[in-house]
């Protein structure tokens, strides 16, 4: 196993190339390009100040460089180890401490591993809360429609999973906002952020005071995250149930399970101890790509939501051509997709002992 582990570890490597070479290709071939013209824009300055910001540009990113060239620069100051480079942008000697260096952002003037720092465990936590509600969801749904196939719950959810499968997802953002944030309907949650300003100086957990409830900082983080929670959940737990009813369906009637039940074992073991853990595998391959499908859902629901996180961080870095940016965000996401194919990998191992990577 860890000889397997090590392998797929080094196989990132050429994969995150890969697709860091790729976006910086779409990136150049793109209208304009990434040069200093495209990022002065129009801006209201005098010829000479014009050219001036264009020299900065040029010495600052080297974008007056070959593509090729630029490239392998960027390359080498995320390298942890490689050539040490000056804010000049000049290369000095090899090291091999000189540690990762993301750039500067083109658009904020701020370094971008500091920029990353505040927008990465925002995305983060609105898909750690995602997943486990999905798969919750999804799991009890699949379990009780397999248990009573052909009733009118399993009749129903399927037609109801269905629907929602059916939904895009920035329609159902839009209604989601319309209906229970307007002040026109319901007006039960906020429309925006993860966080109101107040919540900043309240207690965690909510408690009386003289005034009244105050709700707390915990509540506050889960009120507003109910909407997109929901908003980024509904398309998965509607697809893993029906893949969990099928699975489930399948095991019920094998062969293991009939020995289970001629021993005298009682159904309620048969299809949690038995039937269900064999029914983990298909759930466990779809969840290889659940995480990186949640974080393109994450682009959408963050700009409905006027979320601060990587989803809106990546659409304000592509609208304003920041290369630093759009290649450090693409190179984080490539790298959780490949953590997360590699541990779909090992919870195979957990779900059932004869798979073996030796």
């Amino acid at each position: 196993m860890l000889t397997y582990l090590m392998r797929r570890l080094l196989l990132m490597i050429p994969t995150l190339l890969g697709i860091t070479v790729l976006v910086f290709s779409v990136m150049a071939m793109s209208p304009g390009g990434i040069s200093p013209q495209a990022l002065v824009g129009g801006m209201d300055m005098k010829p000479e100040e014009r050219q001036a910001l264009q020299n900065y540009y040029n010495k600052r990113y080297g974008l007056d460089k070959p593509l090729p060239v630029q490239y392998l620069r960027w390359l080498n100051n995320v390298s942890p180890i490689g050539f040490v480079t000056d804010p000049q942008g000049k290369q000095g000697d090899f090291s091999f401490t000189k540690g990762m260096d993301l750039g500067t952002s083109f658009q904020y003037g701020r370094p971008v591993s500091d920029i990353l720092a505040e927008r990465i465990p925002i995305t983060l936590l609105l898909n750690l809360v995602t997943l486990p509600f999905t798969y919750l969801i999804a799991i009890w749904v699949g379990m009780k429609s397999a248990t009573q196939r052909g009733g009118s719950f399993d009749v129903g959810m399927g037609m109801s999973m269905l629907a929602l499968w059916s939904i895009p997802t920035m329609l159902a953002g839009v209604l989601l906002l319309g209906f229970f944030a307007n002040v026109q309907y319901f007006q039960w949650f906020p429309t925006s952020g993860i966080g109101s300003r107040e919540a900043q100086d309240m207690p965690f957990l909510p408690h009386w005071e003289a005034s009244g409830f105050v709700r707390g900082f915990l509540l506050d983080r889960i009120w507003h995250l109910i909407l997109p929670v929901l908003c980024l959940s509904y398309g998965g737990f509607a697809a893993l149930a029906k893949l969990t009813r099928t699975s489930i369906l399948e095991n019920l009637h094998s062969d293991y399970a009939r020995t289970a039940r001629a021993k005298g074992l009682a159904e309620h073991d048969v299809l949690w101890r038995h039937v269900f853990r064999n029914s983990l595998l298909p759930l466990i391959t779809i969840s290889a790509g659940l995480l990186p499908s949640l974080l393109a859902g994450s682009l959408i629901v963050e700009n409905i939501f006027s979320i601060n996180g990587m989803g809106q961080l990546a659409v304000e870095a592509v609208k304003g051509r920041d290369r630093e940016l759009v290649l450090s965000i693409t190179w984080i996401s490539g790298f959780l997709t490949l953590v997360g194919y590699l541990i779909a990998d090992f919870c195979y191992t957990l779900a059932d002992p004869r798979v073996s990577y030796d």
